[in-house]
């Protein structure tokens, strides 16, 4: 039934999740398209900003190169031109530059702040075909000075260039390179045009296929921008969903820490006020049980009475065992801790349960190494652990079953305190269950056994504590073997001297650990 139903929460949970993956995905879907409905060209909207901006810092990044090559080519073409014209060319393109320069970095606060794309654009826009007219009007200077084929090849490579590398600056905006171009390529066919001749026909037509191929390359490069972006995009989008997540992860966290700490301060208190009456009930069962202030003529009443008395002590263990849990979840079990030897304690947790043992006809072996050390740890602890893993055997083990309890050293000079049973055993995938608190595995619910599922849960709180380990292994049928391993730094030596006490009157527990 417990399956089914939490089968059903776990198939509702999975739906519910992919409803929210979905309504997300619609949502999404939607925003998008109003969003491109409203930009130019069919580009997202965050991206458009983005775009511009890196056209801005592109051109701001060649602001001494586009004045390099003015020079170079003014300064190459006084060889066919005046060097009236060529100086006055210069002083134009110069001061072009210049206004385009400053325009561009005012437009860069203003995009900083938000301002208005469409005239951010056109003035960019506005700023490549002030280039490309000054370009044009160095193209077209031969027409009146000079028909020389060497001054027409200059101009074709020097067109080239050009292009390359307006192409290579106006990639996030392709429509720039169209307006810084597309002027030179106009005045350079019209020159070429001029000379009448095949060789300049050639250029020509050269100029006209270059242009084509560096406006494709100039999309080319814009698609990569943008993919480029996008990517971006998705990358901050899967942050800040990582981001939103831990929040809420860190905030479930702490409600969860609040909630555990609220249910062990409730445990804590709620076990202490149910101690003072169920002692009551108790002692007063156990007076009339034994009959102590007189005969009890009705044998039913008496029967009621021991019953009453058993589920008492029953109640007082489980009392007992979420007190003691509630307080090693809390930080507030300390331990007392002295010399103990593990061969006692196994020996006098033995002799505590042999009674229990033999009426289920169960045997409990002994098995303890010689010579091993006392051990640094708390003895009533101990004393528990030792206690917890005999009753679970003798619970478990069917009648004429044996049990083994060992203390022995391990290989790397811990000790350890093992508990064997020949009983129906643990399935391997419930051995993680009935470690947690309350756990219970099929063969305790199948034989009804009384039980809280405390019981390993805090013999394992309390081995760590002692820096050691609990060990629980098992095969169906077969039976189950726990181990409380403890770590060689609680070995005492023989050898160490006499233990020294503080002002409390507490002894040393350095005094008492191994050397080294």
């Amino acid at each position: 039934m417990n399956n089914g139903s939490s089968q059903n929460i776990k198939g509702k949970t999975t739906i519910n999740s992919e409803r929210a993956n979905r309504r997300r995905e619609v949502a999404r879907t939607l925003k998008d398209a109003r969003e491109r409905l409203e930009t130019l060209g069919g580009v997202h909207p965050s991206f458009e900003a983005d775009l511009i901006l890196m056209f801005v810092k592109n051109r701001l990044s060649v602001v001494y190169a586009v004045p390099l090559i003015a020079f170079v080519a003014a300064g190459i073409s006084t060889v066919w031109l005046p060097i009236q014209v060529t100086a006055s060319w210069l002083v134009i393109m110069l001061l072009s530059h210049l206004l385009i320069i400053l325009s561009t970095k005012r437009l860069e606060k203003s995009l900083g702040k938000e301002g208005n794309l469409r005239s951010i654009r056109r003035e960019l826009l506005a700023g490549d075909m002030l280039y490309g007219v000054v370009w044009a009007i160095f193209f077209i200077t031969n027409l009146q000075y000079t028909a020389d084929y060497g001054f027409g090849v200059f101009q074709f490579a020097t067109m080239l260039i050009v292009i390359a590398m307006a192409t290579m600056l106006s990639s996030p905006l392709p429509g720039a390179l169209l307006a810084a171009t597309a002027p030179i390529t106009v005045a350079l066919i019209v020159s070429f045009w001029h000379y009448d001749s095949i060789p300049h026909y050639a250029m020509g037509l050269m100029a006209i296929g270059a242009q084509v191929f560096f406006y494709i390359l100039s999309k080319q490069l814009h698609n990569s921008a943008l993919t480029l972006l996008e990517y971006r995009a998705e990358k901050d989008h899967l942050i800040s969903e990582m981001e939103q997540v831990n929040a809420i992860s860190q905030e479930a966290r702490r409600r969860a820490e609040e909630a555990n700490l609220a249910k062990t301060r409730f445990l804590a208190t709620m076990s202490h006020e149910l101690r003072t009456p169920l002692n009551a009930i108790l002692g007063f069962s156990e007076v009339m049980k034994d009959e102590v202030l007189g005969p009890m003529s009705n044998k039913l009443y008496l029967e009621y009475t021991r019953d009453i008395n058993q589920s008492g002590q029953h109640l007082l263990n489980l009392i007992n065992e979420i007190l003691d849990l509630s307080r090693i979840e809390a930080g507030r079990y300390e331990l007392q801790e002295e010399p103990v030897c593990l061969r006692d304690v196994a020996a006098n947790c033995k002799h505590m349960m042999h009674m229990r043992a033999a009426e289920k006809n169960v045997e409990i072996h002994e098995v303890y190494e010689k010579g091993l050390n006392k051990v640094w740890a708390d003895e009533k602890a101990l004393r528990q652990m030792v206690l917890n893993l005999l009753t679970n055997a003798v619970k478990f083990t069917p009648a004429k079953g044996e049990i083994t309890i060992q203390v022995g050293s391990d290989s790397a000079g811990g000790q350890y305190i093992r508990v064997s049973d020949t009983g129906a055993g643990i399935p391997e995938e419930e051995i993680p269950v009935v470690l947690q608190a309350f756990g219970q595995g099929t063969q305790a619910i199948h034989d009804a056994e009384q039980g809280t599922g405390l019981g390993l849960s805090i013999v394992q709180a309390l081995a760590q504590m002692h820096g050691g380990e609990f060990e629980l292994t098992s095969k169906l049928h077969e039976g189950t073997q726990a181990t409380i391993l403890l770590p060689v730094s609680r070995v005492l030596s023989q050898l160490d001297p006499a233990p020294t006490t503080d002002q409390n009157g507490r002894k040393d527990r350095e005094s008492l650990l191994r050397a080294g």
